[in-house]
């Protein structure tokens, strides 16, 4: 196998390879750093703590403190987000919260804008930023977000599980009526097998509320295990 001659590069492209690494895997940026001590020294600026992805760190092991507030210091769109949703679903801090979930956003980071827009949406009443959202990459980046099993037993707050109680009663049931598309029919029209009722043809109403279900149905607040607070 041929090897692709990095160290050959203009030290400006060195430093965007080690920026791409830092963004798609720890793994691998530490095996760029072990690599020579010039990619070491660019792995070590501070700047690429802006591109780590730190939800591809295993959220069961103990990442380091510093490296967490570190990333926040270099404006990491992961880390704004991460404590952006458990300010606002968590502590209950909702403009504080709020703010960082549309920081993140609009620093382009693909489940911030998601969750931002949601966020928006059930606890607002505004539905303008799903506009943001194309709609081909919304049940990618909606798995990723919903799939984020980081409560622990955490519970969501009153307020949340009563507005998903006023949803579940109004809206899930005209989803369930409009024939805007092929109908699996079902026993039980419930959030529970919404996902699965109709093919990809529905209207756009019914998209969104399809949309909204499986958030309310599946989202998890952030353990306070790991106290965003204190970076």
């Amino acid at each position: 196998m041929e090897y692709f001659p990095l160290l050959e590069l203009p030290e400006d492209l060195q430093a965007m390879v080690v920026e791409r690494v830092a963004r798609n895997s720890f793994q691998d940026l530490y095996r760029l750093r072990a690599s020579s001590r010039s990619m070491k020294a660019l792995a070590e600026m501070r700047r690429v703590y802006h591109y780590f992805d730190v939800l591809s760190f295993p959220w069961g092991l103990i990442m380091p403190f510093q490296l967490f507030k570190t990333c926040y210091a270099e404006n990491n769109p992961n880390t704004i987000y991460v404590k952006g949703v458990q300010f606002f679903y968590s502590y209950d801090e909702q403009d504080y919260g709020l703010s960082l979930l549309k920081r993140a956003a609009d620093a382009g980071y693909e489940r911030a804008v998601y969750t931002h827009a949601m966020t928006e949406a059930i606890f607002y009443g505004d539905a303008q930023y799903f506009r943001r959202i194309p709609r081909a990459t919304v049940d990618r980046v909606g798995k990723l977000v919903r799939d984020a099993k980081w409560g622990w037993g955490l519970w969501h707050t009153d307020e949340f599980r009563q507005i998903k109680a006023m949803f579940t009663s109004t809206y899930v049931p005209s989803f369930y009526l409009c024939q805007c598309a092929n109908v699996v029919d079902r026993q039980c029209l419930c959030l529970w097998h919404i996902d699965v009722t109709k093919d990809d043809n529905m209207c756009e109403r019914c998209f969104w509320i399809k949309e909204i279900s499986l958030f309310f149905r599946d989202f998890e607040p952030i353990s306070l295990f790991r106290d965003t607070s204190k970076w």
